[in-house]
């Protein structure tokens, strides 16, 4: 085994560990403030369904990847492979719109009263989370032909008609029906792209906007920004990360579907390089909880205080 073939697998399996620590921690964290009675706010409900999407991405692909790196050998079964395959794609698509959901709804959020987004406020913040169960069920429908496509390289009987991927492998097809599949499955993903981008740089025009108007109204008051402004810069630190990631991973997908036969290297890079963005994302929401987590927990203790007064 080439020394880059190891530390790509140690990158691998570090990511992956590192990854499914950080979104497990955050899932926690939501789980608690769920049982402690602390009011959720509407984009948290889209960051559980964030984190989810994450752990699928990190542990359908992290860890079957790292044993493929190190090993060198397939292990999967060709209902495994399916499986994994598919419900990794799922985790990604569901990564996008979520993402998506999250500049949408944050956009309209902190839109101005005289804006034509202002009448969405109410309605946004009612069908938040039907539209983020949506996001499974459409990204379950489109995934839905993956099983099709792959199957457990033990189950493969012609190699020269597939191609490996590690701990699976694909049926190649002629360049139409490939072409025609990769846009099916790219289409949804330039909607979303492109729905962040506009959302985003709305955000940021509406931000700077704000900055200046209050700038004008109070030279001398405290530069401390707001909760919904660092909420905000927090969704556009993330759509910003995730846009970068995201980019990377497609030119190596393109990689991937041009070259004939990829050499294991391409692909554990196009793994790793897929699965920073689910890796790093609880990173950067976990500041921002941090203020929300201490209010909540000062509440609880509040609330017990006055509990015990009144039992006294």
């Amino acid at each position: 085994m080439a020394a880059s073939e190891v530390a790509l697998g140690i990158i691998l399996l570090s990511q992956t560990v590192v990854g499914v620590l950080g979104n497990s921690s955050l899932l926690l964290h939501y789980v608690v403030l769920y049982f402690t009675g602390c009011r959720v706010r509407h984009t948290d409900l889209i960051f559980q369904h964030l984190i989810v999407a994450n752990l699928l991405t990190l542990l359908c692909r992290g860890i079957p990847q790292t044993v493929a790196a190190f090993s060198g050998k397939y292990f999967l079964s060709d209902i495994g492979c399916k499986l994994l395959f598919t419900l990794h794609r799922v985790g990604r698509g569901v990564s996008i719109c979520s993402t998506c959901l999250l500049s949408i709804f944050q956009a309209i959020k902190i839109s101005s009263g005289n804006s034509r987004w202002a009448e969405l406020k109410g309605k946004a913040s009612k069908y938040i989370d039907s539209f983020a169960y949506l996001n499974w069920i459409l990204c379950l429908l489109v995934n839905a032909v993956f099983p099709m496509y792959v199957s457990g390289n033990r189950s493969s009987t012609n190699f020269t008609s597939m191609k490996d991927f590690g701990y699976c492998s694909s049926v190649r097809h002629d360049t139409t029906t490939d072409s025609l599949h990769a846009v099916l499955l790219s289409s949804t993903d330039a909607v979303c792209v492109g729905l962040m981008l506009w959302t985003s740089s709305s955000m940021v025009l509406i931000l700077h906007r704000h900055k200046q108007r209050m700038q004008h109204v109070h030279k001398t008051s405290s530069s401390r920004s707001s909760p919904e402004s660092r909420a905000t810069k927090t969704i556009l630190l993330l759509v910003s990360t995730f846009v970068l990631f995201y980019s990377l991973s497609c030119i190596f997908q393109i990689c991937l579907a041009v070259i004939y036969h990829p050499n294991r290297f391409l692909v554990s890079t196009a793994a790793v390089v897929a699965g920073c963005f689910p890796a790093i994302s609880p990173f950067l929401l976990m500041g921002r909880d941090t203020n929300a987590s201490r209010l909540c927990l000062t509440w609880i203790r509040n609330g017990k205080t006055s509990d015990i007064m009144r039992n006294m």
